[in-house]
């Protein structure tokens, strides 16, 4: 990881098994069809790694998965699409993760096994390697309980040893949102949460007000607000930008964290906040265009392409 644009990515890694055209919401002791099933490489994590790669970006992966046919196939997925997996840790006794999505529209419901994704910790992190790096991004913190305790710990390390850094802590499954939020943001250079997710943290019903109770902690903010675009707040100072609608949506899997990479993308170049935040809805809206949430991003010109056919987009 030589290019000084390099990211390094710590997160869960699991494959996705993906059912669409769903005839209607699953009831116990019932049975329901789907027309379509996908099973592909999944986590948030994974997906940013991918969708950053294949931007540009020099991307290496640090997680934990299974020694089985799911881990091979995380490891296969994301090699193709150009990502270091050197550091990724295989366990032979535990399984690589799982999600079932069920997607109805826009909206989802999903299950997850775990696996090995509860067993990476602080201590499994090579610092002395990361130092060849220039950013590191985390994602998905509480699917991570082996890290959650020491996530202070983990972005103090990362911002003394010169990098910068970014943090999706993504759905609580157990909905306790219990991280020390306002101790960890001052090594946070770019936060992302969405809505829910911000209001849950901080325990405000209202976003603004969210973000508000933040200000004087955090540096900067990128809000995902869904097909109302987003919000970004530096240095206390919000600007809300328009969301590039897609009215053809095939499905909005990984949508927010194709918003990550984009905005990473740019940020990591050292393009001011405000190109930042409108690639970053670009590349959530082009997410949208194809099933899954890499399947959109093949190569910055097929990327480029689809947001200029799609959403008349140039630079």
């Amino acid at each position: 990881m030589k290019n000084l644009n390099s990211v390094i990515v710590v997160g869960e890694l699991n494959v996705d098994l993906i059912l669409n055209n769903i005839d209607g919401y699953p009831e116990k002791g019932k049975e329901k069809i789907a027309d379509q099933m996908t099973l592909t490489l999944g986590s948030s994590s994974a997906i940013f790694a991918s969708n950053l790669s294949s931007l540009g970006a020099d991307v290496a992966f640090l997680g934990m998965i299974g020694n089985d046919q799911f881990g091979d196939l995380c490891i296969k997925s994301l090699q193709e699409k150009n990502v270091n997996t050197d550091l990724i840790i295989r366990s032979d006794s535990l399984k690589t993760g799982a999600t079932i999505i069920l997607n109805y529209d826009e909206d989802r419901a999903m299950i997850t096994h775990p696996g090995a994704m509860d067993h990476l910790t602080i201590k499994d992190i090579p610092f002395e390697k990361l130092k060849s790096a220039r950013h590191l991004h985390l994602s998905s913190i509480f699917l991570q309980p082996g890290l959650k305790n020491d996530i202070v710990d983990l972005f103090r390390i990362a911002k003394e040893i010169g990098l910068t850094t970014s943090l999706d802590v993504q759905w609580d499954p157990r909905e306790k949102w219990d991280i020390p939020l306002m101790d960890l943001l001052p090594f946070v250079d770019v936060f992302f949460p969405n809505r829910q997710e911000l209001e849950n943290l901080t325990g405000e019903e209202d976003y603004n007000e969210a973000l508000k109770s933040i200000k004087d902690v955090a540096k900067a903010v990128a809000l995902k607000l869904g097909n109302s675009g987003s919000m970004c707040m530096v240095d206390g100072k919000t600007t809300h930008m328009d969301a590039f609608l897609n009215n053809e949506v095939v499905d909005a899997i990984g949508a927010g964290d194709s918003f990550n990479a984009g905005f990473i993308f740019k940020y990591i170049l050292n393009s001011p906040f405000e190109v930042c935040q409108k690639f970053g809805n670009l590349t959530g809206a082009v997410s949208t265009t194809a099933a899954g949430g890499t399947t959109a991003f093949q190569n910055i010109d097929q990327i480029m392409k689809i947001a200029s056919e799609k959403f008349g987009y140039s630079e």
